[in-house]
């Protein structure tokens, strides 16, 4: 169904969207995801959609494995940016087949620190909001086939994320990852090992990528990735890792939720 020209999330990026993975009708995190969902509504004043119809929707897929997009908008009208008073918030949705990057998981990736440095805004920190210019703007930094992702830096100065990935890292025997208060997308599969895992969130300068022992991009939809190689934004090489029996364990914890294979 088509959306009309006047839609706020058109107009305005005035909504929320959620990947999500199925596997044979069965979504993966879906507890995470219809959890983030209800967070992202709440902060944009948005009626939560009915998770009983949003319950019905990955059981349309096909066998094997497919990805869910769910866009949830404020729906039309209101004067400029002034909402509805009582506005009809819009539910769109897709699904399509999707094949994960294995020889990523196997042999790991190269990423290079991003030019452009992410605003802070606690107001939108951690939802999927559907204004995500920055990370439009971000992947055009590179078109190398050989950089599969891009860190990104707040304008505070503190490493946040990947483009479309959570990062995490190994320093002094404990696994850490970003704190989002500020900004960035809270991920699923991040949420998922947080709980299960004793990963610390910090604040923590780009530069600082020297001193950790392993480092890793993951997301509920790709999986976990090992970064083997850290580059400067115009190329130059900074930092290298090998990818260690620690991190095969922390991929395989993350894989286990997703139902990816625990062996590489």
């Amino acid at each position: 169904m088509p959306v009309p020209f006047d839609d706020r999330g058109l107009a305005y990026g005035d909504g929320l969207f959620e990947t999500v993975l199925v596997r044979d009708g069965r979504p993966s995190l879906w507890d995470y995801h219809l959890a983030r969902l209800r967070r992202g509504c709440a902060a944009l004043g948005i009626d939560a959609p009915d998770e009983a119809v949003l319950a019905t929707l990955p059981a349309a897929a096909e066998s094997g494995l497919s990805v869910l997009k769910v866009i949830v908008t404020r729906g039309s009208g209101g004067r400029g940016y002034q909402a509805p008073a009582d506005p009809e918030p819009r539910l769109r949705w897709q699904l399509s087949a999707f094949e994960p990057r294995r020889e990523r998981w196997q042999h790991g990736v190269a990423v290079r620190h991003c030019r452009l440095r992410l605003a802070e805004q606690p107001a939108l920190a951690g939802i999927k909001h559907l204004n995500r210019l920055e990370n439009v703007l971000a992947r055009r930094e590179w078109t190398s086939p050989d950089i599969a992702e891009g860190l990104l830096t707040s304008i505070g100065g503190h490493l946040i994320e990947a483009t479309s990935m959570n990062v995490f890292w190994r320093r002094n025997g404990r696994w850490q990852t970003p704190c989002l208060e500020r900004c960035g997308v809270a991920g699923t599969l991040r949420a998922a090992l947080l709980e299960r895992l004793g990963i610390d969130e910090v604040e923590f300068e780009p530069t600082a990528l020297e001193t950790v022992e392993g480092l890793c991009l993951g997301n509920s939809v790709q999986g976990l990735w090992p970064v083997t190689a850290l580059e400067s934004p115009s190329g130059e090489p900074l930092e290298r890792w090998r990818i260690s029996d620690d991190l095969r364990f922390f991929q395989q914890q993350a894989h286990a939720l997703l139902g990816y294979p625990a062996g590489i």
